[in-house]
């Protein structure tokens, strides 16, 4: 498949939620992209498709009858997590680009599959954990290489949902009904039960089809971490956390905590990278930020707004505590002291200054924006984004095993290389 400067990219859409028409508003961004298709379960959605985007819109409750169409070149596939392996696979397989909202997969075993499968076919695939095209870890990284905060030991990063919507407290339309749903469809492999609308629509609070807090959210933390580091990937995982707020019926926490070890690598040192969601905090509004701190210093993004960059530069001296040390003692040991750190008059040479820099985001910077641009450019050229498979399973592989520490209370293994669980 080939596209000239002119061509039209037209795309479907599959998984008409909130996430997917979000995507499609992004790639119609683009003049060289139309949207010929779109498959849900659920009717309400396919009728809302052509209310926004044209009653000449192929719909269908199943996603395959969009994927034998021939005018379909690339779809989105923004389904609930049990979903995302399947149709990818599917999608390629019958010739088409995709673009995968994260996480790539909603269990590690399925991980290998996707990968093959875009080996074997060739096709285009980017994976949708959008900050891995934000500007901010472009700094980041940047500054990390450069050395401006010394050698990296500790990362820090948190994404808090504060409000009943960020808690996945999604509506529920009044036609839900068994009519209206085709209710086997949206369970598929998941385990069979009776028509219960609320796992539908609020499908991320069961394990049953999403990946709870860490398929969610620590996804997108892991893909900005390992964005800015080059790492492929951790070797030790525990989680922690529990349902603090939400007792909604819902299955999976709503505050979870995680402590991930990096091993060393030709890029870094061994780090430790500390993980945190909270569904209920004592701010409004949803706060997401990183901060790596190095022997030199520390970066803090808000992901969205600005880098700072803090250098604090190093002591000259560490100093002593000999108070509790006899006469005798603390005269040898200020002895031997003094002979590696000679005093020093002060001078104004020796005035170092802790220096701060800002690096605000430029005017327009919008990583989903981004994101989706660069996966339409991949399309064009024929080229692999850097997320693909690989980075997307890197990052999912990780994510879901912090919930397999969490559930089954026990560290896990990662090795990174052949992103194997071990």
């Amino acid at each position: 498949m080939t596209f000239a400067p002119n061509d039209k990219i037209r795309i479907a859409l599959i998984g008409a939620g909130g996430m997917g028409s979000g995507d499609v508003r992004d790639a119609l961004r683009d003049p060289g992209v139309e949207l010929v298709a779109a498959s849900d379960v659920y009717d309400g959605r396919l009728a809302r498709a052509k209310e926004v985007w044209g009653s000449h819109l192929f719909t269908s409750r199943d996603y395959r009858e969009v994927l034998a169409r021939p005018d379909v070149d690339a779809v989105i596939v923004a389904t609930p997590d049990h979903w995302h392996a399947r149709i990818s696979i599917d999608a390629m397989n019958a010739g088409k680009d995709v673009y995968c909202e994260k996480p790539m997969v909603q269990k590690v075993e399925e991980g290998k599959a996707v990968i093959e499968a875009q080996k074997k076919t060739g096709r285009i695939m980017q994976v949708g954990s959008q900050y891995a095209s934000a500007i901010s870890f472009q700094k980041i990284k940047e500054l990390l290489a450069a050395g401006a905060i010394g050698e990296l030991n500790m990362v820090e990063a948190w994404l808090d949902r504060n409000t009943a919507l960020g808690a996945w407290q999604y509506s529920i339309p009044p036609d839900a009904t068994p009519g209206n749903i085709d209710w086997d469809r949206f369970l598929g492999s998941a385990p069979k039960r009776p028509f219960e609308p609320v796992r539908l629509f609020r499908w991320r609070n069961y394990r049953d089809y999403g990946t709870a807090v860490a398929g969610d959210l620590f996804v997108h933390l892991l893909t900005g971490l390992h964005t800015a580091t080059g790492s492929l990937g951790p070797k030790r995982i525990y989680a922690s956390g529990g349902l603090r707020y939400w007792n909604d019926g819902r299955d999976v926490p709503d505050t979870m905590l995680g402590i991930i070890e990096y091993p060393k690598s030709a890029t870094h040192p061994e780090f430790t990278f500390m993980l945190r969601v909270n569904f209920k905090s004592s701010k409004p509004q949803e706060d997401f930020g990183f901060r790596f701190v190095g022997s030199g210093g520390s970066i803090f993004t808000d992901v969205m707004r600005t880098v700072t960059l803090t250098s604090v530069p190093r002591e000259s001296e560490p100093g002593y505590t000999i108070e509790t040390f006899s006469k005798k003692q603390q005269e040898e040991f200020l002895a031997q002291y003094r002979r590696q750190y000679p005093p020093q008059r002060p001078s104004a040479d020796a005035m170092r200054p802790v220096k701060e820099q800002r690096f605000p985001s430029p005017p327009g910077s919008e990583p989903h924006q981004e994101h989706m641009r660069v996966f339409f450019s991949n399309v064009r050229n024929r080229t692999q984004p850097f997320e693909d498979p690989a980075f997307g399973f890197r990052a999912a592989g990780p994510a879901l095993l912090c919930n397999t520490s969490y559930f089954e209370r026990r560290i896990c293994h990662w090795d990174a290389n052949s992103m194997t669980a071990t």
